[in-house]
């Protein structure tokens, strides 16, 4: 999807994207259809030489995002498992 932008351009889109929607890198990954990699790089290194006041602010999402993602876990986890009981639940009945 973004193959035509030029890194500088892509790092600020993503950027932007991640800001606005508070996303994780996942997420903004699929969104553009890029893999992780090229987001947290695009993110983390070259978007500081790009935009500045942005990198800020991307940097402080990554790192809240970091400090949350054993939450999301988690969550990830207690839902797999009360689906998993549901089903065998009501297959018995």
């Amino acid at each position: 999807m973004m193959t035509d932008w030029n890194n500088r351009e892509r790092c600020v889109v993503l950027g932007e994207y991640l800001v606005e929607h508070k996303a994780t890198v996942r997420g903004a990954a699929e969104v553009f259809g890029v893999s992780k990699s090229t987001v947290h790089k695009d993110v983390t290194e070259t978007l500081g030489n790009v935009n500045r006041a942005l990198y800020l602010e991307v940097q402080e999402l990554l790192q809240k995002n970091k400090q949350e993602r054993h939450l999301r876990g988690g969550e990830a986890t207690r839902l797999k498992y009360s689906e998993k009981h549901t089903s065998k639940g009501s297959s018995s009945v």
